[in-house]
């Protein structure tokens, strides 16, 4: 493991084009699992300029019920629930902040092209007679976790996501009233002994309203980004080394949709750990739980966050593999890159000892995490990870297996 060197990770608030593609996506999939929490849903959503396009396949109790074998036949959409789709897809919009020229919550052109589940899925994905409810597609998933801040998260990533949601919680309540929604974030930390120390640079784009672009009103904007980053970050992080690049490229007012066109699943490193671990290329908003993409993605956080909070190891990374329609995972791998108390086999061994994860088949993850539930909307922005777990939301942040984990390796 290297010790000194430079890292960054991004992020993006949620008026970025594709984090508002992901929200909307992710409102249907609450909407259908609040509705039928076996729901089946992969919805992908399009944005573009007065624009949003639904496409994708679902299968939903009180919403849409048939197969892909009938699914031109729109008398099989329950009354009212195409209306209710729109609607709140409008209302996603409408939170975010937009009415703008370009992009309006009340005035954009809305399509709908969902429709009902392949049956050749739906076969291999559904339990029957003996058959376990299987994984919806094959494909491998990551977590990870290490002690670089409060929340188990890489610290360039947990940086960038609390500046970005800092200056929408200041743009919602009149504390900036120049910001837009869309805006990124980037961070880059210097590490000695593996241990951040210090911010080397700080880069932050954000849509802004007319003529802050220049003089006193830029200046404005500038010193109230600075101030955010400085009460982000840790004391001392900050210094005169420090490299400022905001709004770089210059004027920002077209931005959003309107700006750039948008799609689910297109930030995927954003959504995870900062490229500071691997990722298996699968995308989590727009998809139900049985979907292992997502599922499967959250018990491998879920994991790696126990064995770091247990003590066990400073720094981990966990790999689970699918395949479509195959109740149990084909491989578990733990890394704990040299920083474990006990051997990465022996965690191996422990989390597969313990009863109530179900053997990690979807079914199991589903039940032990609690995820046949409408809580996915606000994982759709700032991050799937490293957030509170409140209730019912965030349960994969969780740190409640700490005690089985240690008991299982004693």
């Amino acid at each position: 493991m290297r010790q000194s060197y430079l890292f960054t990770s991004e992020s993006v608030s949620e008026g970025h084009p594709d984090k508002v593609s992901d929200q909307i996506s992710d409102a249907i999939v609450d909407m259908m699992l609040a509705k039928d929490p076996e729901a089946r849903v992969a919805c992908e959503t399009l944005t573009a300029t007065q624009r949003v396009v639904l496409a994708g396949e679902i299968r939903c109790k009180g919403v849409y019920e048939k197969g892909r074998e009938e699914w031109k036949h729109n008398d099989y959409w329950a009354p009212g629930a195409k209306e209710e789709i729109e609607q709140i897809a409008r209302m996603t919009v409408k939170e975010i902040g937009y009415e703008q020229d370009g992009f309006h919550w009340e005035t954009l052109t809305f399509e709908n092209h969902l429709h009902g589940q392949s049956a050749h899925i739906a076969q291999g994905v559904d339990s029957s007679g003996n058959k376990d409810e299987g994984a919806g597609d094959q494909g491998i998933m990551f977590g990870f976790a290490c002690d670089e801040t409060p929340d188990l998260m890489p610290a360039t990533l947990d940086y960038s996501h609390k500046i970005l949601h800092q200056m929408a919680t200041d743009r919602k309540n009149g504390t900036a009233p120049f910001l837009e929604p869309d805006s990124k974030s980037q961070v880059t930390l210097r590490y000695e002994k593996g241990k951040p120390v210090e911010c080397t640079a700080v880069v932050v784009s954000t849509q802004h309203a007319p003529g802050y672009d220049e003089g006193e009103k830029e200046a404005e904007l500038h010193s109230y980004v600075k101030g955010v980053v400085r009460n982000i970050l840790p004391d001392g992080f900050i210094t005169d080394n420090t490299v400022w690049h905001i709004n770089p490229t210059g004027s920002f007012e077209i931005g959003g949709p309107d700006g750039d066109a948008g799609l689910t699943g297109r930030k995927i490193i954003v959504d995870t750990y900062g490229g500071a671990s691997p990722h298996g290329g699968g995308a989590f908003s727009g998809k139900d739980p049985t979907k292992v993409d997502r599922s499967a993605a959250y018990i491998t956080r879920y994991l790696a966050k126990n064995i770091v909070a247990a003590g066990l190891a400073t720094k981990c990374t966990i790999q689970l593999a699918y395949a479509i329609g195959v109740s149990r995972p084909l491989s578990l791998y733990v890394d704990t890159h040299g920083t474990g108390t006990v051997s990465d086999d022996k965690i191996e061994d422990a989390i597969r000892s313990i009863a109530k994860l179900g053997d990690l088949t979807p079914r199991g993850i589903r039940t032990h995490l609690g995820l046949n539930k409408p809580i996915y909307r606000q994982s759709a922005a700032y991050g799937h990870f490293g957030r509170s777990a409140e209730g019912d939301a965030f349960p994969w942040e969780r740190t409640d297996l700490v005690d089985d984990l240690k008991a299982a390796l004693a």
